[in-house]
């Protein structure tokens, strides 16, 4: 199966917690005592079921078929107070990223960003109380207890924003694919038409020093993703967990640099106006078409506050200096973020 075939960004599926144990109702008896107070216990509580961040994990296709998932019930309490047997937890592990939302109010009720991070998506039902509890001065055997609680049942959804150092921006066909490709050991697909890439590639980049950063290359933007047009929020979901947005612009694109950046900007911003606070490069790809003259004129069109080169990833032009700027600009915005 190709990577395509294998990310899966989103899945719906039903959790059912474990409904609490009962509490016991049960009298003191031994050879000794014929008529001893309440000794019932509590009931144990149900099974959670618990999201676990799993950095291993990239997508959620584990999760694809599992369309219900049960934690099982607590078990009752017994005599001489006992307290009894939770119901067993099941854990979901989820790649870094992950964001949990209530299916049917669109709420969001946490996100997983940091490995061997857990949260409880849906609470098990609380255990009942023995009937030692309920023992008063007027009351001296009560022979009731308090029943579980019942578990809960939701459906959530589960989506992914990847988690990813540099985010490649651009129309379809700019040079992210064959970029990653270069810099790293991905292997996206290319070809030269519209929306060959459908899902995000990742792909670690080797810098200097055994240094190294992720780099996403996302589906392509067009004009009115914003509104969910084409790939649409799909596409910019995943742009939001970058640190750094690398815009890419080709150097035979019909209209001027200047324009292009200025549309996937636009874009940018009116799905999510934070997008502007990350730091922005600007890349102007296919440049080895270009002689000096053509790079100069293109250059009074480049936007002057922008930190901007010109690469060929085919010839590979400018790519140990997109390297060097792309790493400053990591380095800065995580000292930025530190001291926040």
């Amino acid at each position: 199966m190709s990577q395509g075939s294998n990310f899966v960004d989103y899945v719906k599926i039903c959790f059912r917690s474990g409904k609490g144990g009962s509490g016991s109702s049960h009298l003191h008896r031994d050879k000794m005592t014929s008529t001893g107070g309440p000794d019932g216990g509590d009931g144990g509580r149900g099974g959670h079921i618990i999201l676990r961040g799993n950095a291993q994990f990239w997508t959620l296709l584990h999760l694809k078929y599992r369309k219900h998932i049960l934690a099982a019930d607590g078990g009752p309490g017994s005599s001489s107070t006992s307290t009894g047997k939770s119901g067993k937890d099941e854990y979901l592990d989820v790649p870094l990223g992950t964001i949990a939302k209530d299916a049917e109010t669109g709420e969001t009720l946490f996100e997983i960003t940091e490995d061997g991070q857990t949260e409880i998506a849906t609470p098990g039902g609380r255990g009942g109380l023995g009937n030692w509890h309920f023992k008063t001065s007027t009351l001296q055997t009560p022979r009731f207890a308090q029943p579980g609680e019942s578990g809960t049942e939701q459906w959530v959804v589960l989506e992914l924003k990847v988690l990813a150092d540099v985010g490649l921006v651009g129309f379809p066909n700019a040079g992210k694919s064959t970029l990653l490709s270069v810099v790293s050991a991905a292997k996206p697909e290319i070809a030269d038409y519209p929306f060959t890439t459908l899902v995000p590639n990742l792909g670690i980049v080797s810098y200097r020093g055994s240094k190294s950063f992720v780099m996403a290359d996302i589906p392509g933007i067009i004009e009115g993703a914003s509104k969910g047009k084409g790939l649409g929020y799909r596409f910019l979901r995943h742009i939001e967990r970058n640190s750094v947005l690398l815009f890419m612009v080709p150097a035979d694109t019909n209209r001027t640099i200047t324009e292009e950046y200025e549309i996937l900007k636009r874009e940018l911003e009116e799905y999510n106006p934070e997008l502007m606070q990350k730091p922005h490069l600007l890349a102007i790809t296919k440049s080895d078409m270009l002689d000096d003259e053509l790079v100069a004129e293109i250059k009074k069109d480049v936007p002057a506050n922008i930190p901007s080169i010109f690469i060929s990833s085919v010839a590979q032009k400018g790519i140990t200096e997109l390297k060097d700027m792309l790493w400053e600009a990591i380095s800065a915005d995580d000292t930025t973020s530190a001291a926040k």
